[in-house]
């Protein structure tokens, strides 16, 4: 009998962390990685939001917090929702978590039953199967391709749907693809649930500051039909370059976000003081006041694909949003490179790592097992030199 339970026996172990920790080896024995793994800017939080941090602690913040967040963060985060994504929500609607994962964990666990269906668009981030297996319910997963831009198809969407469906859980901009949904397209999606009054959305929203369309974002819960069935899943990491500061919010239907209150209340409670604090900050300035970054983003997204072009064996489209590529290298499958068969993403991600000394993440990770996924939340100049090994060790 095994000590350990079945649960986390069962469990896959982070692919993008497993990378990052096998990189992190490989930099301690003295080589020179290239790490294209993580989902981390490589901006500094900026100084206005450190600065709320500071008078935070000058201001003697250092007691437990309410479990779903501040009153006033709560405020700032209705405020956000009202500004930038017309969404009209109340303060027991809020929850402020330790992070968006812990956030998608709550809704899991407060929403699922044994047998219970979650229909995930593949690709998806890397958490999302393990989360709702471990809540004991049953991942479906929807293929796309790169020939769609990686986004599910209404027609897809119905094929999906079964009498245990309880959710669809997708991000957009999503990651690993970086592609986004318009309002068009979510309203197509969104005809579809209508036939299924029963089925809960799980918008997986935060990317949205990082994105490089003409239109904006859209969010399913815009819709009046789809606003009582919509948890919106939102967070400071990724466009504000707080990933450490570990703050992450949800917008839903009263019942569920009293049940995330509960749920969090038993097993963290509270989030950070000092990051709530500095996280009004961040969610009460304009988001123009980030675009700098995300204009680096866009040249840095554009350098990576004229690089790629020139890379034998790497299929690329162009993605709207977040900060990754997610090239199709299945042309490499079944060929031998530096006497190393590749017989699959996996086996190729780890090539690249061994061989080009770039760290990247297998598809297989996400849902899709013939691509691999790049970060460019990196410096150009790593971006330029990686692109270089990389089309040195496969040509």
């Amino acid at each position: 009998m095994s000590l350990l339970s079945d649960r986390v026996l069962n469990m896959s172990t982070s692919a993008t962390l497993a990378m990052a920790a096998k990189a992190r080896e490989l930099r301690a024995e003295g080589k020179d990685i290239i790490g294209l793994s993580l989902g981390e800017p490589d901006f500094n939080t900026p100084d206005y939001i450190k600065e709320a941090a500071i008078n935070a602690i000058n201001d003697d913040y250092n007691s437990y917090t309410p479990v779903d967040g501040y009153v006033d963060l709560k405020e700032a985060i209705i405020k956000k929702f009202k500004r930038d994504n017309n969404l009209d929500y109340t303060l027991p609607q809020i929850v402020v978590s330790t992070g968006a994962k812990q956030a998608l964990y709550n809704v899991a666990q407060v929403l699922i039953n044994p047998g219970d269906e979650v229909i995930l668009p593949c690709p998806y981030w890397v958490s999302y199967s393990d989360i709702v297996s471990v809540s004991q319910g049953i991942p479906v997963e929807v293929k796309t391709t790169i020939d769609t831009d990686f986004k599910m198809t209404p027609e897809q969407l119905e094929a999906a749907i079964t009498p245990k469906t309880k959710m669809i859980w997708y991000s957009s901009p999503c990651n690993p693809s970086g592609s986004l949904y318009s309002k068009k397209e979510l309203r197509a999606l969104a005809d579809v649930l209508q036939k299924h009054p029963n089925i809960y959305v799980v918008s997986d929203e935060i990317y949205e500051h990082i994105n490089f369309t003409e239109n904006g974002h859209a969010s399913m819960a815009e819709f009046s039909d789809m606003f009582d069935r919509t948890i919106t899943v939102n967070g400071v990491s990724k466009a504000f370059a707080m990933t450490g500061w570990r703050i992450g919010y949800i917008g839903a239907p009263t019942e569920i976000a009293r049940a995330c209150n509960k749920m969090q209340g038993q097993i963290t409670s509270g989030a950070n003081c000092i990051a709530q604090r500095a996280t009004i900050t961040a969610l009460n300035e304009s988001p123009t006041r980030v675009k700098y970054m995300i204009d680096e983003f866009k040249v840095r997204r554009d350098l990576v694909l004229k690089l790629l072009e020139d890379v034998p064996g790497f299929v690329n489209n162009t993605p709207e949003g977040a900060f990754y590529v997610f090239p199709n290298v299945s042309a490499f499958f079944g060929k031998t490179l530096h006497g190393k068969t590749i017989n699959n993403a996996t086996d190729f991600s780890l090539f690249l790592l061994e061989e080009a000394l770039v760290a990247t993440v297998t598809g297989d990770a996400f849902g899709n097992p013939d691509c691999i996924r790049i970060s460019y939340a990196a410096s150009q100049e790593q971006i330029i030199e990686a692109i270089k090994r990389i089309k040195e060790v496969v040509s």
